[in-house]
């Protein structure tokens, strides 16, 4: 993907298109999931999530950098991992809160059971210890936690990677490839394990700040060694394609994604370079100006990711309650189609809340490639 001045659109746009994938991949009762990256890829979301996630914190660091040297921004990362260990906090409480209403919903009760409600209820302070040390990540807060060790991380990842970029990615590598064993030495409570094993994910991770400070040039994606990876990232995008729609319809095993399975990496890099490609020939800025409320969702993204768990549970709880049950996606697919719609309705109304919000709460006018910030951090430089 190509760098330019200032603020990616197509970033903004693609983490906005994520937020929504995710939201409605987690409505367990909806129709447009079956439509989503993971039915016709080996990766989800969830790689697409963290490697963008890799690529704002490269370019983020990069502008505070600049203006106030290493030092201010590893003080900005260090904030940034506070304020995304609060945001996990906040997310599992809602989880414990959204199984505790789900109690009530008798044809919710796997989904109650995810949220982490019956542990809490029998043990309710140690379960509180456990979330706060990350040895138990209710539900859809299991994202987080990685998330705080990489923010940890960037001040030292993203200088070396600047000048030695084979180095740290091999090393990247190499960390992947031991990260089940790893993975056994995260703190879980009982026989529990980390739903994200970060050792694993920071790969993807990498590969997104990798994407930000060395980028694909645009004469390199249109040169003809360029061309033919593009045929060969169509032939493996469109193989993996057939596999799953006509030969291998079932989830992969869990540990697969926990472990960031080499297929999935694989599944992920040729779409990647598919999306370089539209972003080259303006394709996906196109789209962007086209949807802009999609945009704004991405500027916002650590508020829309909280939002968007809870208005994932609460449209499955709703379609429960409805009683839409039955596993084929064309029985009552028009209410089914309508928690769908009213998560994507919902999910852009509070990205347009929060970026209103924050401009009456921000008068001064803020570096573009710093956006994706808090805004209180932000004020505080």
């Amino acid at each position: 993907m190509s760098v330019t001045a200032g603020r990616s659109v197509e970033v903004d746009f693609l983490r906005g298109a994520v937020l929504i994938v995710i939201a409605i991949d987690h409505i367990s009762r909806g129709i447009l999931q079956h439509a989503m990256l993971h039915s016709y890829a080996y990766c989800d979301a969830a790689e697409v999530f963290v490697f963008l996630g890799g690529y704002a914190s490269a370019a983020a660091y990069g502008a505070v950098a600049s203006r106030n040297g290493d030092t201010g921004a590893r003080r900005r990362f260090l904030k940034r991992a506070g304020e995304i260990y609060r945001a996990y906090l906040l997310t599992a409480a809602l989880m414990l809160v959204g199984g505790a209403l789900l109690t009530r919903v008798p044809c919710a009760q796997a989904a109650m059971a995810d949220t982490g409600w019956p542990v809490f209820a029998r043990h309710p302070w140690q379960t509180l210890a456990d979330i706060a040390l990350f040895r138990r990540q209710p539900y859809l807060s299991a994202v987080l936690p990685m998330y705080v060790l990489f923010a940890l991380v960037v001040p030292l990842i993203v200088p070396l990677t600047r000048r030695a970029p084979v180095a740290v990615l091999t090393s990247s590598l190499a960390l992947w490839l031991v990260a089940p064993w790893l993975g056994a030495l995260l703190p879980a409570a009982g026989d529990g394990s980390w739903p994200f094993n970060p050792f694993a994910w920071q790969l993807m991770f990498m590969f997104g700040i990798l994407a930000r400070i060395h980028p694909v040039s645009a004469e390199t994606l249109a040169s003809a060694t360029g061309k033919r990876i593009t045929r060969a990232a169509f032939v493996v995008a469109l193989t993996f394609a057939f596999v799953k729609l006509c030969i291998d319809a079932h989830p992969s095993p869990g540990f697969m994604k926990q472990n960031l399975a080499s297929v999935r990496i694989v599944s992920f890099l040729s779409i990647a370079w598919l999306c370089a490609q539209a972003v080259r020939l303006g394709w996906l800025r196109k789209l962007a100006d086209r949807l802009p409320g999609v945009v704004t969702i991405g500027k916002q993204g650590l508020i829309c990711f909280v939002g968007g768990t809870v208005v994932s549970m609460s449209i499955d709880a709703a379609l429960a309650l409805a009683r839409v049950q039955t596993s084929d996606i064309w029985t009552d697919w028009p209410i089914r189609l309508l928690g769908d719609a009213s998560a994507v309705v919902l999910l852009v109304s509070l990205g347009r809340a929060a970026s209103a919000l924050k401009a009456r709460k921000r008068p001064v006018s803020v570096p573009a490639a710093m956006a994706w910030l808090p805004a209180r951090s932000r004020e505080r430089e």
